[in-house]
């Protein structure tokens, strides 16, 4: 049976068609991925500078160390929440 070009082009542009439209479903499932880890980083990271920001406070109240000392421990606290994020995210 001999078949007209014009429905090759037809079952060839469906093809194409289905094609696309999964190859987009499978980059809106990947960047809804990407954004759900990235919230999950921002949110542990601010939770690292909530706690940060609480515990110095909380060290210059009891004076417990110099003010130097307790800006370390804030600096540190927030490191380790950043490094939080990056395992979150990577």
């Amino acid at each position: 049976m001999v078949e007209s070009g014009m429905g090759h082009w037809r079952r060839t542009g469906a093809l194409l068609a289905a094609a696309a439209g999964l190859l987009a479903l499978s980059g809106a499932a990947l960047a809804t991925n990407q954004s759900q880890q990235r919230q999950q980083g921002r949110n542990v990271n601010q939770a690292a500078k909530h706690e940060a920001r609480t515990s110095k406070v909380d060290c210059r109240a009891a004076n417990q160390k110099s003010n130097s000392q307790c800006r370390q421990d804030k600096r540190d606290t927030k490191q380790e929440g950043r490094q939080q994020k990056r395992d979150v995210k990577y």
